[in-house]
């Protein structure tokens, strides 16, 4: 898959919310009925961190919920690619790139989310063809005053901003040209997920979507 193609069908699910909830699950159980709670609050696109042992069973739990878009976050190598490609994942998200995870993202065909944090980066992605990027760490790397002036000399480029990302400050991220969407996950703290409880995790995507 071209990289024009991967930021093409990126763009399509950043646009389906304005919060893409970023997810660390560390008990399967959750899995199943976390992406149902959120998804009924209207955040479909879902991003599972590959950071605990039991994410790529939890991708596999999650896109049977009918309505999800489930995708991988924290890509680091061509095998955390083919795995999550294999467990159902839908689109992945990375911190930053490498060639080799660039090409195992076109072999194993899943759309790419890459990580770029500097202008450099921003453009040597751009060069490649991918238009639409992750920002990250997005409050670390210069916030939402970074990226309104990233927008001015490279208009081309969309992102997903990531990383430290709170209600709070979501909509002046939001408010920019070049924001598709916004990653967090506050959306679906661990309180609520420990106690099971699933209607607070509903009405906080609920919330989030009225972010614009």
């Amino acid at each position: 898959m071209k990289p024009s193609k991967q930021s093409r069908l990126a763009a399509e699910i950043c646009g389906l919310a304005p919060v893409v909830p970023v997810l660390v699950i560390d008990d399967l159980a959750h899995a199943k009925p976390l992406a149902e709670a959120l998804v009924k609050g209207g955040l479909p696109a879902l991003e599972v961190t590959l950071r605990t042992a039991c994410a790529l069973d939890a991708i596999r739990a999650m896109s049977e919920v009918p309505g999800g878009v489930v995708g991988a976050g924290t890509l680091l190598t061509p095998a955390d690619v083919k795995a999550a490609k294999a467990a159902g994942a839908k689109f992945g998200v990375s911190p930053g790139v490498t060639e080799r995870l660039l090409d195992a993202c076109a072999e194993y065909e899943l759309p790419l989310l890459p990580g770029a944090a500097t202008a450099s980066e921003i453009m040597a992605l751009l060069e490649l063809g991918y238009t639409v990027q992750k920002f990250f760490p997005a409050e670390q790397a210069g916030g939402a005053a970074y990226l309104k002036s990233i927008g001015s000399p490279i208009p081309q480029v969309s992102f997903c901003p990531t990383g430290g990302i709170s209600l709070k400050n979501a909509r002046d991220y939001l408010g920019l040209k070049n924001i598709l969407c916004v990653g967090g996950s506050w959306v679906a703290p661990k309180e609520a997920m420990a106690k099971g409880d699933w209607a607070a995790i509903t009405k906080l995507a609920a919330e989030a979507v009225l972010l614009r």
